[in-house]
């Protein structure tokens, strides 16, 4: 049932939208991706960081370069993981024009594994973001992600399993007004995923997957490949 649901999932992500004017809906965008995480010394502090670079279309048409990284940190008895740090976001304008524009974030948020049965291994996210965009005001956002592995060949995730994983993440924003007569809605975004991964050895993962992602103004498809190395 489950193998079911993701492959029609898949599917539905797969099917491309209508154009638009300014945005080519139905060409395929590219994100590469590199995770990592790591612990100090065993103990409950530890580094979150991702380098993400992102094309409009399978590579060239820079959609953004996006560098983050950052402290976590694991209470004693508790399944949570608390995380502060700062992204830097380099964002290119669709097409053949050369506008970019630069921003900085900072971010705190809070994650909780959660295993369902045997095969199932949960994760919620919540992040608040505060940011400095070019030529923008001051600007707050909200996001909240649920993420889902799930082993097909192991119950375990570990060395050489093959898994399936899905995640939803919406985007909120805190304010509408954003300088110089603009606006924005209080809708952001929304990210839907699914990928194939699979566990090179312990701690060292790589997906393929598509991912959807929703505006109040486009719609559109992405090809993601991704690294995710934990030390």
């Amino acid at each position: 049932m489950t193998r079911l649901f993701m492959l029609v999932l898949f599917i539905y992500i797969l099917i491309p939208e209508s154009g638009n004017a300014q945005l080519n809906n139905d060409k395929l965008g590219a994100w590469y991706m590199y995770f990592i995480t790591t612990n100090f010394n065993n103990s409950q502090w530890g580094f979150q960081g991702d380098v993400q670079y992102r094309n409009w279309n399978i590579g060239g048409d820079l959609e953004q370069l996006l560098i983050s990284g950052g402290l976590t940190f694991s209470p004693i008895s508790t399944k949570l993981n608390f995380g502060l740090g700062y992204t830097n976001v380099h964002s290119g304008a669709y097409g053949k024009n050369n506008l970019t524009t630069m921003e900085s974030r900072i971010y705190q948020d809070v994650m909780f594994p959660v295993q369902l049965g045997s095969r199932i291994y949960a994760n919620h996210r919540f992040r608040f973001e505060q940011r400095f965009v070019e030529n923008q005001n001051f600007r707050i956002r909200y996001r909240y992600k649920v993420g889902i592995n799930v082993p097909l060949n192991k119950t375990r995730m570990e060395r050489k399993t093959i898994y399936l994983a899905f995640y939803d993440e919406l985007f909120i924003n805190g304010q509408q007004n954003i300088g110089n007569g603009n606006h924005v809605e209080i809708f952001d975004r929304n990210r839907l995923y699914m990928a194939i991964g699979y566990f090179i050895q312990n701690g060292v993962q790589v997906r393929l997957g598509v991912m959807n992602q929703t505006t109040n103004s486009w719609k559109k498809n992405q090809l993601q490949v991704s690294l995710h190395h934990r030390l």
